[in-house]
């Protein structure tokens, strides 16, 4: 299993597992120091565990050991300053804001209900 560039400067991915027709996947992600992933939404709940170094957000720093769960709707944008490599179980892919030039849905109101995609 060999480590593949995202579509995200300086973020690599390790796929583990994955159902495409659920949406579901479990993969490694290794960032490079610097590394930002642009702000999203998580349509479901995601769980992440900090393997290597640290990650952040406007919640705070995740490090080494900790783990963290984003519940369905949360948004955020997250940035590693010294690189992290992270454990992510997704239930369902992220909608990138259409800003980030990753969106494949658009139109997220402010209580992070999605609206019809564009």
């Amino acid at each position: 299993m060999d480590w593949t560039p995202s579509q995200f400067p300086g973020i690599e991915i390790k796929v583990l597992y994955q159902n495409v027709e659920a949406g579901e996947m479990t993969c490694l992600l290794r960032w490079q120091p610097g590394a930002r992933l642009p702000f999203h939404m998580h349509p479901e709940i995601e769980q992440s565990w900090v393997l290597e170094g640290s990650f952040s957000d406007h919640d705070g720093i995740a490090r080494k050991g900790e783990y963290v769960w984003r519940h369905s709707t949360s948004m955020h944008e997250t940035y590693s300053e010294e690189g992290c490599t992270i454990l992510a179980i997704y239930r369902k892919p992220n909608i990138f804001a259409k800003s980030a030039g990753f969106a494949t849905r658009t139109n997220v109101d402010e209580k992070g209900k999605l609206n019809e995609a564009r």
